[in-house]
């Protein structure tokens, strides 16, 4: 099983990952920004949203809290501004989620409602996982999709980051 240091350095590279895509996408027209390209959720703005939707849902899960959504596709901050700012703040909230956990919660289980309304029991350190997997496969898209763009997209490797955070 993966250990605490595991996850929390997940967090931050969580956050490192978001932050270096978002300024990626920074300087994009309101119209670039919301363009259809190919995708799961066919935007920037519908991904971008997404991860943070599902990022919300399963903090909210972890924390034993209700619900912040009904719906995956849910466009909560459709303006870039307001998602980076979101975006930012839930980051900070992963990693502070992450610090707080101890090794005797990271052993239990995660029991929760899905968004289907179907009850649900994981062993937490796999729905940990799944919540980090799952940020990283829906920013590949993401970065996939700046590739059809003028900007270039911006390495997102986990090596990368461990490198510089070793380095710091």
């Amino acid at each position: 099983m993966a250990d605490l240091p595991y996850f929390r350095r997940l967090a931050r590279y969580n956050g490192w990952a978001n932050r270096r895509l978002y300024f990626a996408c920074a300087d994009f027209s309101p119209a670039e920004w919301a363009a259809l390209r190919a995708g799961f959720f066919p935007s920037l703005q519908k991904t971008l949203n997404h991860i943070l939707v599902g990022d919300r849902l399963w903090l909210a899960r972890f924390e034993q809290a209700e619900p912040p959504y009904r719906r995956l596709d849910e466009l909560p901050h459709p303006e870039f501004s307001e998602l980076k700012a979101a975006r930012e703040a839930e980051d900070e909230r992963i990693v502070t989620y992450t610090m707080g956990l101890d090794s005797e919660r990271l052993a239990g289980d995660l029991i929760y409602t899905n968004v289907a309304g179907e009850p649900q029991r994981t062993p937490l350190h796999w729905a940990l996982t799944h919540f980090f997997n799952h940020q990283t496969h829906h920013r590949g898209q993401a970065h996939a999709m700046l590739s059809s763009t003028a900007v270039k997209p911006p390495s997102l490797d986990l090596i990368l980051f461990l490198r510089e955070e070793l380095a710091s």
